[in-house]
C-alpha cells in the first residue's frame, strides 16, 4: 500500500487532481467521506492511498477556512479587484467581500483598477482602505502591475490566493499582465477570459509556473464565483462577529458607554467618534451598518 500527501488543485467528474511531491496524480476519494458528510475540496491538503497506480483520498488535513460557493479551503489571502470608475464601484458588495475574507482569516487587498480613466476616483477608494490598514495597489488598465508582481513574489510565497472582482472591473487584464503564460496554461482561450459566470470549477494553479521562477511556492486559484456572493442566503457570521470583521473597528470595540452598543447610532460609541474624527471611513460605516440590519433580525433556522 503506497502513501502519498499533496494538495487537491482540481475536481472535474468527480475526478480530483493531487499536486506530490511526484507529481500529480488523479484519483477519487474514498467512499467513506459521503457516509461522513464530507467532501474533500480543492486547496485541501490531503493522504492519498493506493497500489498499482490506482489512488484514492484516504483523509484531509485540517482546514484553515472553507466556502461554500466557490468551493475552495485553506484560502490565504484574497485580492479584491475593482475598478475606479466603469462601472463604479458598489462600496457594500465590496465590504461585505472584505469583511468575509477577515472572518475567515483571509488576509484581503485591494486592488483599484483603471485609474487612469479616473485617478481621483481610483485615489478616493483607495483611501478608503488605506485609511483601515489594508495594502492597496492601484494599477492603470492593462499594466502598472510591477508593484504588485513585487508584492505576491514576497508576501505570497507558500501562500494560497485568489483574485476576485465583479464584471468589467478588468480582473481578467490584471491577471494576464501579472501571468502571461497563464493563458498558455489554460489553453487557447483562457478559462478566466471566457466570461461571465462560464467557469465552472475551481482550479489552482503553481505560483512557480505562472512567475517562471522555480522557487517560488504557492498556488493562484481560479475561483469563479467571489463576485456572485449571495450574502443573505449563506450564514458566513452572526451579528456578534461583525465588528470584529471590520479590521478598523477593533481598536475601539468595549470602549463604548454602553456594554451592548451595536455601533450603528448610540451615543457614546466610541466607532462612531472614530468615524466623526475620520479614522474609519464613513462608508465603511454604511456597509456595517447594512450589513448589522440584514443580521439582526436573521434566525438560526433561517439557513436550515
Amino acid at each position: 500500500m503506497t502513501r502519498f500527501c499533496g494538495r487537491i488543485t482540481a475536481l472535474s467528474g468527480g475526478l480530483y487532481t493531487v499536486d506530490t511531491e511526484d507529481g500529480s496524480i488523479s484519483c477519487r476519494a474514498k467512499g467513506g467521506f459521503r457516509h461522513e458528510g464530507e467532501k474533500p475540496l480543492v486547496g485541501d491538503k490531503v493522504t492519498l492511498r493506493g497500489d498499482s497506480g490506482e489512488y484514492a483520498i484516504d483523509s484531509i488535513e485540517e482546514r484553515k477556512n472553507a466556502f461554500i460557493r466557490p468551493p475552495i479551503a485553506n484560502l490565504d489571502r484574497l485580492f479584491a479587484v475593482a475598478a475606479a470608475v466603469s462601472p463604479d464601484p458598489v462600496l457594500l458588495t465590496l465590504d461585505k467581500l472584505i469583511s468575509i475574507a477577515e472572518h475567515a482569516s483571509v488576509e484581503p487587498v485591494l486592488v483599484v483598477t483603471k485609474n487612469d480613466l479616473d485617478a481621483d476616483a481610483a485615489e478616493r477608494l483607495a483611501d478608503i482602505y488605506r485609511t483601515g490598514g489594508f495594502d492597496v495597489f492601484v494599477c492603470p488598465d492593462g499594466g502598472g502591475t510591477d508593484l504588485l508582481k513585487e508584492y505576491i513574489s514576497e508576501k505570497c510565497r507558500g501562500e494560497t490566493v485568489a483574485f476576485a472582482g465583479n464584471s468589467g472591473v478588468g480582473k481578467s487584464t490584471l491577471l494576464n499582465s501579472l501571468f502571461p503564460s497563464l493563458a498558455l496554461e489554460t489553453g487557447t482561450v483562457s478559462k478566466i477570459n471566457r466570461g461571465r459566470h462560464t467557469t465552472r470549477h475551481v482550479e489552482l494553479y503553481p505560483l512557480s509556473r505562472l512567475t517562471g521562477d522555480g522557487s517560488a511556492e504557492g498556488y493562484v486559484a481560479d475561483t469563479p464565483g467571489f463576485s456572485m456572493l449571495d450574502f443573505v442566503r449563506f450564514d458566513f457570521y452572526k451579528k456578534e462577529d461583525l465588528p470584529y470583521a471590520f479590521r478598523e473597528f477593533v481598536p475601539y470595540l468595549g470602549k463604548c458607554r454602553y456594554t451592548k452598543c451595536t455601533h450603528t447610532v448610540e451615543e457614546g460609541c466610541a466607532v462612531l467618534s472614530a468615524v466623526a474624527d475620520g479614522k474609519i471611513a464613513p462608508s465603511r460605516h454604511e456597509s456595517f451598518r447594512s450589513v448589522y440590519a440584514d443580521l439582526k433580525d436573521k434566525k438560526d433556522w433561517d439557513n436550515k
